[in-house]
């Protein structure tokens, strides 16, 4: 208790940086899960470099917890190697280096020393093929050495992720098997920080047993099997502990700083705002979590806010009688990528019941691969009058015109309505359960893989408790039984005559080379033999 309050008290450094290296930890590898490396090749790179134009900047990366470095210079390689592919083997220079910036970071500045000089073991890069040896290592003593056009794309520093604020404009940021050492507390300061760092579009990767938690609504999951994440476009900016709780207020206040003087708007601008404002049909914009994220047009009759906590659910925000048929036509765009026009959709709003006609257009954003999806209230469409003689309306008229005759069309068309509603849900139901039946398959074999390493451990345990008992058993026969034995040695002619003596049957150096109770005795028989022999 004396030595931790010592440590406490900075007493003792030297100490306290030995505890301080225990605790962190280490455990890194070139191309570690290889198959991950392809899934960013395979989904990340390509959009990265697509359609880049000089103006965008270098690709930005950034590996927090980079360690010794491993993970950096494998993530270097492997966008070389892409880059040189698409450029038709573009040769090593500091010209293509100067298109990749690789940020690394790490708590621990020993770590960032061996990283940054690129001197590893050839144990270390065991796992490394042959050819990238030759092409991105160098020849040391007593190990390679990463060539210096890689080494040079990488800025190695010093961070605290849970407290320094973040880098910027990042394309790509791979997190792996950190967040796992942090509790949950520092998980909220930590994924916040990196949805800051990410550009609109920017991918994030996570270790396989890693989750975002509760951030999972601001990303959009690319490979389920490899954790592979991208920043959506219309998600609100995260309050991080870097900006502060007044972040909200500055935001409000920034409007106000950068509203511009009327004389600048141009004629054709006021008036493209004025028709869009008063003449745009009411609409929203959602997501594939059925969020809305852009209002246009007067959309109180049809949505309203939802009691409680704020939200932007259409589900929660939809008014009596429309709920039905727009998660039909949602579910039903969203399958066929396709409009789909729902009509005569009766809704209740302030008491008072109206008909509107629904229109759902599926959106894609380019560079992007999250889909949109616009829904359109409309009037119902009314039909062109044409002048005629009046007529007192006859029998069959004046029962289609019965309130009885109307609710009876609306019952049927719900009706239908629900049927094919209650039959998508039955194959949403069915694809559900076929994807859990493969991840139960998948569970049952992992769990049959691990009972058998069990059993395996097991065996071995009893193996090593028997060995260690009947070491125990021997070393304790051979300390407490020394044996005494009358040896008759022949003398020279003068005279010869019997030499009793103390002999110790077994040294430690016996003990070291008995392997069992069987061989011990068999020797201490041959002993007795020989020196009983005339």
């Amino acid at each position: 208790m004396r030595g931790f309050e010592a440590i406490q008290a900075g007493h003792t450094p030297s100490e306290l940086d030995e505890l301080y290296k225990d605790i962190l930890i280490h455990v890194t590898g070139f191309f570690r899960d290889a198959e991950a490396y392809g899934a960013l090749r395979e989904q990340v790179f390509p959009n990265l470099f697509r359609d880049r134009k000089p103006e965008d900047g270098p690709v930005r990366v950034w590996i927090p917890g980079c360690s010794t470095g491993e993970e950096v210079y494998s993530i270097c390689i492997i966008l070389l190697e892409y880059i040189w592919e698409q450029a038709s083997n573009m040769p090593i220079s500091s010209a293509a280096a100067k298109e990749i910036q690789v940020f690394a970071t790490d708590i621990s500045e020993a770590s960032l020393d061996r990283a940054r000089s690129g001197l590893y073991s050839e144990g270390a890069v065991s796992g490394v093929s042959a050819e990238r040896l030759k092409r991105f290592f160098v020849r040391r003593d007593g190990g390679y050495q990463i060539i210096k056009s890689i080494r040079e794309m990488c800025i190695f520093a010093k961070q605290n992720l849970a407290k320094d604020p973040p880098f910027s404009s990042l394309d790509l940021i791979s997190c792996r098997n950190l967040l796992i050492y942090l509790g949950p507390v520092l998980q909220q300061r930590v994924i916040p920080a990196m949805h800051y760092g990410l550009k609109p579009t920017g991918y994030l990767m996570l270790g396989g047993s890693e989750s975002l938690g509760a951030f999972s609504d601001h990303f959009t999951l690319i490979d389920k099997k490899h954790k592979i994440y991208q920043k959506k476009k219309t998600a609100a900016r995260l309050v991080t502990y870097f900006t502060g709780f007044d972040y909200t207020q500055r935001k409000s206040e920034e409007p106000r700083s950068s509203n511009l003087p009327e004389t600048v708007l141009t004629v054709e601008k006021e008036i493209e705002r004025l028709l869009v404002n008063r003449y745009i049909p009411a609409s929203v914009v959602v997501n594939e979590q059925l969020e809305i994220v852009q209002f246009h047009g007067r959309t109180g009759a049809f949505l309203e806010p939802a009691p409680g906590h704020p939200t932007f659910s259409l589900s929660k925000m939809a008014r009596e009688g429309l709920l039905v048929d727009l998660r039909s036509a949602l579910s039903k765009a969203k399958k066929d990528n396709s409009t789909v026009r729902k009509e005569g959709v009766v809704v209740t709003s302030n008491g008072s019941r109206r008909a509107v006609d629904l229109e759902v257009v599926p959106l894609r954003v380019q560079g992007s691969s999250e889909r949109f999806f616009l829904v359109v209230f409309l009037d119902p469409a009314q039909k062109p009058t044409v002048p005629s003689r009046k007529r007192p309306p006859g029998r069959n008229e004046r029962g289609r015109q019965s309130p009885v005759v109307r609710d009876n069309q609306r019952l049927t068309r719900e009706v239908t309505q629900l049927k094919e509603q209650f039959q998508s849900l039955i194959e949403e139901h069915e694809t559900t359960l076929e994807e859990f039946k493969t991840a139960n398959e998948e569970v049952l074999s992992a769990n049959e893989e691990l009972q058998s390493t069990n059993e395996e451990l097991e065996t071995a345990k009893e193996e090593l408790h028997s060995s260690n008992e009947e070491l125990t058993t021997l070393n304790e026969e051979l300390q407490n039984r020394p044996i005494r034995v009358n040896v008759k040695r022949k003398i020279s002619p003068v005279g010869s005559m019997p030499t009793p003596f103390l002999v110790s049957a077994f040294s430690p150096t016996c003990f070291e080379r008995a392997h069992s109770i069987r061989e011990s005795v068999v020797f201490l028989c041959s002993l007795e033999t020989f020196f009983s022999s005339p």
